[in-house]
């Protein structure tokens, strides 16, 4: 399922290929003020992942939450990419990323750690099956922001396979051996 092209980068993992699981991280309703009065409607940010490397969220509207919800799920399996996961279930690295005026900070942590991470980028994790790892999120509380920028910094991850392909050398070679 872990894909990647020469480049080191992850590829995106089809739906049909994985069973998902789904999460709804924030459900707002919505007013839109017409001649009669407001009209109210949901939105649904929901995060789905197989809980071995493939993750993705995606943004539903509606006029009712079910249906919200499971539009959120529709476009949340469109946009799933595989994350690399060590053997000891951590982020390979340590990574910040900025995704607007989110800030998100990875930190790879000792097994039985557990997911030390709040709110939204708890969710992105869980969802990708990284059982041990710091997060801390600074800037914006924006959901929806710091889904993007957990995102972005798990696809930003490499693992010691794909650096070595890139720089065409042997694995040894990546650890200095």
């Amino acid at each position: 399922m872990k894909k990647s092209n020469n480049k080191g980068q992850q590829q995106r993992v089809k739906s049909s290929d994985v069973e998902l699981t789904e999460k709804v991280v924030k459900i707002k309703r919505v007013a839109k003020v017409v001649k009669g009065g407001r009209r109210f409607s949901f939105s649904a940010l929901v995060v789905v992942g197989d809980g071995k490397g493939a993750v993705g969220f995606g943004l539903g509207k509606a006029n009712e939450v079910v249906d919200a919800i499971s539009k959120g799920v529709d476009d949340a399996k469109k946009n799933l990419i595989s994350v690399p996961i060590t053997s000891k279930g951590t982020v390979p690295h340590r990574s910040f990323t900025k995704y607007g005026a989110a800030k998100v900070l990875l930190h790879p942590a000792a097994p039985g750690a557990g997911v030390l991470a709040g709110g939204a980028m708890r969710s992105v994790l869980e969802a990708a099956g990284i059982k041990d790892v710091i997060g801390k999120s600074l800037g914006s509380s924006n959901p929806h922001n710091v889904i993007k920028a957990t995102i972005k910094s798990l696809k930003e991850m490499r693992d010691a396979y794909g650096v070595a392909e890139q720089r065409g050398v042997d694995l040894e070679k990546v650890f200095n051996g």
